[in-house]
């Protein structure tokens, strides 16, 4: 990427291009029913065929401060900056969890801070596990939620595409494992049940809905309920957070996307004792770990494909 924003300062300009370089932000552009996805600065000449598009942001972990980012408020600022140097605005971001690392209250009002920098954006959030900490949300809820209903999950229509955003950070299952419960079930089957077969629904949430990795806790404990009421639509995208890196997964015409953290990166499913922040990242590399999602949507009647592209 080239071309970035006057009041961004040197130094954060270099960051950001190496950023470019390591393919820290996915691109996804609907052609014809096929979503294909690249890095951000490959995208950065926007399709005029694209109706609109959107940034997914996930586990900024605003509070933390240890190896290997001593300084998650300015790697998320960084992340944000990326998104701002894009010749097309997008008209809202969606943040997947862990605004926070210890759900802190001055922890909620600088991610709030940070999130309102820049060029105007709305916001859509969901809550980690990490926002929901010693209050069960309480302070997350009051600050970010969407208060559509009474559990925090809500959805909205923009364009044609129907978006649902869960909650399956409280009541955690055996292992860390997420949870709808059933009245969330219950109210996602209701919220679906009007729309037609050939509306495109995006799904965000913060732990992953499908069996990722149960043994780390990464997956939700109930998530195949939900699955099979999103089954009939031909065009379904899942997004999460929650792992801290990229793995996608397609069954049929669902397609499950996580996402990479502006904080920092875990291992790679069942690499190492276990989850956790990767304390060994060489010098200078932390940047090829972390970053954000666009996506683009062109209308088209086919089911999606996916195709992730990466730098050399």
């Amino acid at each position: 990427m080239n071309d970035l924003p006057d009041d961004v300062p040197t130094d954060r300009r270099h960051f950001l291009k190496c950023m470019a370089w390591a393919g820290s932000g996915t691109l996804f552009l609907m052609k014809g029913g096929v979503l294909q996805a690249r890095t951000l600065d490959r995208g950065a000449a926007a399709d005029p065929d694209a109706s609109f598009g959107f940034v997914q942001v996930s586990d900024s972990h605003i509070g933390f401060h240890k190896a290997p980012n001593m300084d998650v408020v300015g790697s998320l600022r960084a992340s944000l900056a990326l998104v701002d140097a894009q010749p097309r605005r997008p008209d809202f971001l969606i943040h997947t969890g862990d605004l926070t690392h210890l759900s802190r209250p001055e922890e909620f009002e600088t991610l709030a801070g940070v999130m309102g920098e820049g060029r105007a954006r709305q916001v859509f959030y969901v809550p980690g596990e990490h926002d929901v900490i010693g209050d069960n949300g309480a302070e997350f809820f009051r600050c970010f939620g969407q208060r559509q209903q009474p559990g925090g999950w809500y959805s909205f229509d923009h364009h044609g595409v129907h978006f649902v955003g869960l909650v399956n950070v409280l009541n955690l299952k055996a292992g860390g494992l997420g949870f709808l419960g059933p009245d969330q079930l219950a109210w996602l089957k209701k919220d679906l049940a009007p729309l037609s077969a050939e509306t495109p629904v995006v799904v965000f949430a913060h732990m992953p809905l499908w069996p990722l990795y149960p043994q780390w806790g990464w997956g939700t404990d109930d998530s195949a309920q939900a699955m099979g009421y999103l089954r009939r639509f031909g065009s379904v995208s899942v997004l999460n957070g929650h792992i801290h890196q990229i793995q996608q997964k397609v069954e049929g015409t669902i397609t499950f996307h996580t996402a990479r953290s502006t904080a920092y990166p875990q291992p790679p499913p069942g690499v190492g004792p276990g989850p956790g922040p990767l304390k060994d990242v060489p010098p200078g590399r932390l940047h090829s770990y972390i970053g954000v999602r666009e996506v683009r949507h062109v209308r088209g009647r086919q089911a999606l494909a996916i195709t992730e592209e990466a730098l050399p």
